[in-house]
């Protein structure tokens, strides 16, 4: 009976969000090659996705586009600076934002707002959200967009082309860029703002007072957890915040099946995924590993400990690196010195590590004009430099084009890394330096709940009690998981 229940409310909300949809959008979320026909404006080419561009692209017209976001005043204040030079090549496209809470916040909202036709023209957005709105085809394909030749004047009197030049789309870190394209239709839904990974933290003055070696894969992490635990036996060497993040990203650089956007979506039971649960379990009962659940908070308290129980390696985003670093000495010196580094690998030829942090996404409207000129205030924000460094800088977070790097003053802060004051910079320099490394996975209508359930399911593989079997425990949770993901589908 639950799950009729839920079935109904499901269908109620893609019943209400689909009508919507058909007075918004002007063609469905899964035409992929526009072989119907319909042409794409007036330009004589063939449209590929749900918005047709007006022959003219931008025609000046005023408008007022909303652009929801979590930023604090720190990163309004950059934001705000930048609307005025957008505004200098674009006086009429008027940008009213505003800080929604949280993420999760952004997403709750959208989804009552979709209900009434209320929606942002721009959001702040994850995978999971995308797909969410996209039972609503709300969210505007941005490839007609991202080719497009159409002129578009400044205010001055010079011109841009509507869509991405070859260059600006090399610009953009690819793995960050692939992300706009993950659910299951091959277009492209989002571009990419600003993100973060998971990197190792380190305690680098334990590690050189005792000629440890940073470890690159998991086999080296675990001879080095022993090795540290003969050390400092009260030690629990390794805390890993996210759980979930660790079963993704085994699963990425296994290349064992996790999700698929199409067919059949909860692919994570199989041997390999099981294998490597059971080896971390093994970890966690010899001492050597953490999570943020079983810690009760984000390990890199036990990281930052100067006494008592203490870890010696944290993973952790690479946006919090403040966090991960201890607390200053009286004399604003620090109790040891942070190094960072790349997680470790099943092969460190061929390194994986996750991409996290916020996309942008376009909301259809009633006005093309609106979606346009949002398009141009995406495209701003995504490519242009300037604003890219200074937001990074701000917000711990890295930036999305290469290019930043050769930018004067990013340049002089990824140059004062350090692993005391300065250690953003260090971050953010890791996180550059393993820019081909970088993977997402499949987005679809259920994909954040197979990510709360194999997060669930490493912690309780962990620590449960396994009766003497830990394969039958091991295949009871993972079963118990795809049950899971099965029922909110």
């Amino acid at each position: 009976m639950k799950k009729i229940v839920a079935l109904l409310l499901t269908l109620s909300l893609i019943l209400s969000l689909g009508m919507l949809a058909g007075c918004t959008t002007t063609g469905g979320g899964d035409e992929t090659d526009g072989t119907d026909g319909t042409s794409g404006g007036s330009s004589g080419t063939t449209s590929v996705g749900n918005f047709d561009i007006p022959e003219e692209g931008y025609d000046g017209s005023e408008v007022t586009i909303t652009f929801y976001h979590t930023m604090g005043s720190n990163l309004s204040t950059v934001l705000d600076l930048y609307i005025e030079e957008f505004n200098e090549m674009y006086p009429n496209i008027h940008i009213e934002h505003e800080q929604v809470g949280s993420y999760d916040d952004v997403r709750d909202q959208i989804k009552t707002e979709l209900t009434v036709g209320n929606q942002p023209n721009i959001a702040y957005c994850y995978p999971d959200h995308v797909a969410m709105y996209n039972l609503a085809q709300a969210v505007v394909t941005l490839d007609d967009f991202i080719s497009s030749e159409i002129e578009v004047t400044h205010a001055d009197g010079t011109t841009e082309i509507l869509g991405l030049t070859d260059e600006q789309i090399d610009d953009f870190i690819e793995g960050y860029y692939a992300e706009g394209a993950q659910y299951g239709d091959g277009l492209m839904y989002t571009l990419p703002l600003s993100k973060s990974t998971e990197v190792l933290y380190y305690n680098k003055t334990f590690f050189d007072e005792n000629n440890l070696t940073v470890p690159t894969t998991w086999e080296e992490m675990e001879d080095l957890c022993a090795a540290i635990k003969a050390i400092d036996p009260n030690c629990i060497p390794l805390g890993y915040d996210s759980e979930a993040n660790w079963f993704i990203t085994m699963c990425e650089q296994y290349g064992s099946d996790y999700t698929s956007a199409t067919g059949d979506h909860y692919l994570f039971s199989n041997d390999t995924n099981k294998a490597f649960v059971k080896t971390f379990r093994e970890w966690y009962q010899k001492g050597y590993v953490t999570t943020q659940t079983l810690y009760g908070s984000y390990t890199s308290g036990l990281f930052t400990a100067t006494d008592g129980t203490t870890s010696y390696m944290s993973i952790g985003s690479s946006a919090g690196a403040t966090h991960q670093r201890p607390t200053a000495n009286s004399d604003g010196t620090y109790p040891f010195e942070v190094g960072i580094a790349t997680i470790p690998q099943v092969d460190a030829d061929n390194p994986k590590v996750i991409s996290q942090g916020p996309s942008l996404c376009i909301f259809q409207s009633d006005d093309p004009q609106e979606v346009v000129a949002s398009w141009l205030f995406v495209k701003y924000l995504t490519t242009t430099v300037e604003f890219q460094a200074e937001f990074s800088m701000v917000s711990g977070y890295v930036p999305v084009i290469k290019s930043v790097e050769d930018n004067e003053t990013y340049a002089a802060f990824l140059a004062s890394a350090d692993g005391g004051n300065n250690i953003s910079a260090l971050s953010a320099k890791v996180c550059l330096e393993q820019e081909e490394a970088y993977y997402t996975s499949p987005a679809f209508d259920g994909s954040s709940t197979a990510r709360d359930q194999v997060g669930s399911l490493l912690a309780a593989a962990l620590s449960a009690d396994d009766g003497g079997d830990v394969d039958a425990l091991i295949d009871k949770l993972f079963a118990a998981a795809i049950e899971e993901c099965e029922y909110h589908s």
